[in-house]
């Protein structure tokens, strides 16, 4: 989107920093829907020795199309900082018309408050590549507004 360095940041708290590497990695590698590499800002990426923390957050923000929250027990119950995140977010698309705020749940837990009402990407069960689809689909649908299908639905019994 114009206007935008980055396509995507991502919300997380330390105790979920393996799940933050994963997806800016499976994000990195994959293919936005506009045709360009996905542009990820990552605070585990970016975020330099000499560069000030809090201004990499305010301007990130600034700077994202999209704030990927990488949701958890931690994130949801223990992150200030991950709070604040979304929350400067979420006034800018209350309603979600532009997805702005796209929650990934990577660990069993369940969204409250202003979370409650927003769909989340699930990554919980399944094996690699099932989570991987996930993340993809799911980031493609925030992008586009709609599910890509993949083949023909089974008849229904």
């Amino acid at each position: 989107m114009p206007g935008y360095d980055y396509d995507l940041f991502v919300s997380f708290t330390g105790t979920d920093l393996g799940w933050a590497r994963w997806i800016a990695a499976e994000l990195q590698a994959a293919t936005h829907p506009d045709g360009h590499a996905f542009r990820v800002l990552s605070q585990d990426l970016n975020f330099v020795p000499g560069t000030n923390w809090v201004s990499m957050i305010h301007d990130g923000l600034e700077r994202s199309e999209r704030l990927l929250a990488v949701l958890s027990p931690d994130y949801l119950q223990q992150s200030p900082f991950g709070t604040a995140e979304w929350q400067a977010i979420w006034p800018t698309d209350p309603n979600g018309l532009l997805r702005r705020l796209v929650p990934v749940r990577v660990r069993d837990c369940t969204p409250g408050g202003l979370l409650t009402a927003i769909v989340y990407i699930d990554l919980v069960h399944g094996d690699e590549q099932a989570r991987s689809a996930a993340l993809l689909d799911g980031i493609t649908a925030a992008i586009t507004g709609k599910y890509r299908r993949r083949g023909r639905p089974p008849l229904p019994a």
